[in-house]
């Protein structure tokens, strides 16, 4: 493809994913499943074209929410959307070629050592620019007390006792929401790719997850925070939330090793994720598989006679 077409398929895909997170501003029907989706032509531009392509196409996207909504509009969608994906694309197109002349990628585990960086930097961000804490809970409140008001029809028991709660676990969760839905699109998008044979690398197996020594450590860290108190506690109840995205996958990366010593890895997987997203719970489940695993080695075990288990 020449710079030309390239250039100008990279502002295409900038401009649709704009359009999508445009929807929550304009209040269009099914808003936060567009929204949630405006990574996805980012990726598959960066995983077709390039990190140069994707970081042209957030720009573009960027440009246009600027354009359309206003500064704080623009830098949200930088910051949740073209950011992150310009980051993981570029880690994802590393490659090395190895003695045998065959090309060694970026392991998965690594781009979701990535993945939860950026989700844990974006936390701090977030309390810093709310003022730390209070400030960030103080702004969570005043959002989320009119809103109940709105939904309720009539006065809600314990009313601001449920704001409290929701206001100390929000950062949290929508931390790990955003880690989530950035999986969800790159795994889309590698896969669009990869189906009309456009992708740079293979598409690399989850059952190869590792994750790197410091998520562990870091959950260490954030669980010993919660002990004592204050701010710190504040702040290390919502690294938490968010590390339980990394230690699902890690889970998930042995339930696929385990669905490939069975008959048909296809259907126990496509049966097991149908029950997770009908119940939930099962993905708690897995999460903590993944935080036994490291010290477990249960993929390792798992793991085919000769069939390596690095990433």
């Amino acid at each position: 493809m020449s710079r030309l077409a390239t250039f100008l398929t990279a502002i295409a895909s900038g401009i649709v994913a704009a359009g999508l997170y445009l929807a929550v501003v304009f209040g269009t029907p099914g808003a936060m499943i567009l929204a949630y989706l405006a990574q996805f032509p980012l990726f598959v531009v960066g995983l077709w074209l390039g990190t140069t392509a994707a970081i042209m196409a957030g720009a573009s996207g960027t440009v246009v929410l600027l354009a359309a909504s206003d500064i704080v509009g623009a830098t949200v969608y930088a910051s949740l959307t073209a950011v992150p994906v310009a980051i993981l694309v570029r880690q994802a197109l590393l490659a090395k070629r190895r003695a045998d002349g065959v090309f060694a990628w970026y392991p998965p585990g690594l781009l979701a050592g990535w993945l939860t960086g950026i989700g844990l930097v974006g936390l701090g961000v977030s309390l810093a620019v709310f003022g730390g804490p209070d400030g960030l809970q103080v702004a969570i409140r005043n959002i989320i007390g009119p809103a109940l008001d709105r939904i309720a029809e009539t006065p809600i028991a314990n009313r601001d006792q449920i704001i409290d709660t929701l206001a100390l676990i929000v950062p949290g969760m929508v931390t790990a929401s955003c880690m989530l839905m950035t999986v969800v699109n790159g795994t889309l998008g590698q896969g669009v790719v990869a189906r009309f044979g456009l992708n740079w690398r293979p598409s690399p197996a989850l059952s190869t997850l590792s994750l790197p020594w410091w998520i562990p450590a870091a959950l260490g860290i954030a669980a010993a925070a919660t002990m004592i108190g204050g701010d710190v506690r504040y702040v290390g109840l919502n690294a938490m939330i968010a590390l339980f995205v990394p230690f699902c996958l890690a889970g998930l990366a042995v339930v696929h090793a385990l669905a490939r010593r069975l008959p048909h890895p296809a259907l126990a997987l496509v049966g097991f994720y149908s029950l997770a997203a009908l119940f939930g719970w099962p993905f708690l489940a897995v999460a903590i598989l993944g935080l036994l695993e490291r010290g477990l080695g249960l993929r390792r075990r798992l793991a085919p006679h000769g069939v390596s288990i690095d990433g």
